[in-house]
C-alpha cells in the first residue's frame, strides 16, 4: 500500500516523522506517519483531521504529541489535498482514505492493534472506520460531527460548500446525507467509543455528541462521555495536553 516515505522534520528528537503516499481506491493519497523511538510502543493510532481542504489540517505538532503518549501515529490528508490524488468528499468516498489508512497501520510491523480518533469533521470518519473495520482496539470522537443532517442545519456558513461538495441540500438528497451518518448503522459498532465534547461549541454544537451518546444507549453499546461545560470547539492549552494523556491511556485500557 505504500507507494512513497521520505521523513519530514520533526519537532521533537523522540519522534520520527515521515510523510507517506499510499493508495486508496487506486487514487494516490498523502498522509504523516509519526513513529516514536521506543521500540516498545506498540499501539497504532489513525489520527482523522477536521475541516476540508486547508482548513483544519494536520499539524505535525499535534500528531507528534500523541505519538509522545505510546502511538504509532497516521494521519491521512484525505485525498485532494497537499499533493494527493482526487477530490475530498466531506465523509463521503474520502472515508476509503481512513480505512486505507487504517490498514496501513495494522500492517506496521511495530503494530499490534489500531485505535481509531476523529476530531470535528473526522468524528464522522471516525465513527464510519470502525464500523467498517471491526477489528480497530476503540474509537475517540473530540468535538465531533455525528449526524451530518445536523450540521447542514446548524452550520449556515456551510452550506455553499456542502452543496456543492455532496450535491445538494439534505431535502433534494437526504440519501447522501445519510450515508455520510454513521447514527445509522451503529447497530454493527464493535469497539468501544469515548465522547469528548465542549458544552458551549458552536463549531459543532454538543447535540451531535447527545445523539451519538443517546443511539449508542439505545443500542446497549459502551460508551463513555466527558463533557466540559466550560469549553467551545477548542480547549486551552493545558487542558487540552491533559486530555490527550487521558484519552491515551483510556485508549490503552480498552
Amino acid at each position: 500500500m505504500i507507494i512513497d516515505k521520505w521523513g519530514f522534520p520533526s519537532p521533537h528528537p523522540q519522534v520520527k516523522l515521515s510523510i507517506i503516499t499510499y493508495l486508496s481506491n487506486d487514487l494516490k493519497i498523502k498522509g504523516l506517519l509519526a513513529e516514536p523511538e521506543n521500540k516498545n510502543v506498540s499501539e497504532g493510532f489513525l489520527y482523522l483531521r477536521g475541516g476540508i481542504k486547508n482548513v483544519g489540517k494536520v499539524r505535525p505538532s499535534r500528531i507528534v504529541q500523541f505519538a509522545l503518549q505510546g502511538f504509532i501515529v497516521f494521519a491521512p490528508f484525505y485525498q485532494g489535498n497537499q499533493g494527493g490524488e482526487g477530490n475530498e468528499d466531506f465523509a463521503g468516498d474520502d472515508r476509503y482514505d481512513a480505512f486505507s489508512a487504517f490498514q496501513l497501520l495494522a500492517d506496521h510491523p511495530r503494530v499490534k492493534r489500531v485505535h481509531v480518533f476523529g476530531f470535528s469533521r473526522g468524528g464522522v470518519m471516525a465513527l464510519l472506520t470502525a464500523l467498517h473495520m471491526p477489528e480497530a482496539a476503540s474509537v475517540v470522537t473530540w468535538g465531533g460531527v455525528s449526524d451530518m443532517f445536523l450540521t447542514y442545519e446548524e452550520r449556515v456558513d456551510l452550506r455553499k460548500m456542502m452543496k456543492r461538495v455532496i450535491g445538494g441540500t439534505p431535502h433534494k438528497y437526504p440519501e447522501r446525507y445519510e450515508y455520510r451518518t454513521p447514527l445509522y448503522e451503529l447497530n454493527q459498532l464493535q469497539a468501544n467509543v469515548l465522547i469528548i465534547h465542549g458544552v458551549l461549541d458552536h463549531n459543532v454544537s454538543v447535540e451531535h455528541a447527545f445523539r451519538l451518546e443517546k443511539r449508542l444507549k439505545e443500542l446497549g453499546k459502551p460508551v463513555d462521555t466527558w463533557y466540559f461545560k466550560e469549553y467551545t470547539h477548542y480547549f486551552p492549552p493545558a487542558i487540552n495536553r491533559q486530555i490527550v494523556r487521558d484519552l491515551g491511556r483510556w485508549m490503552k485500557e480498552q
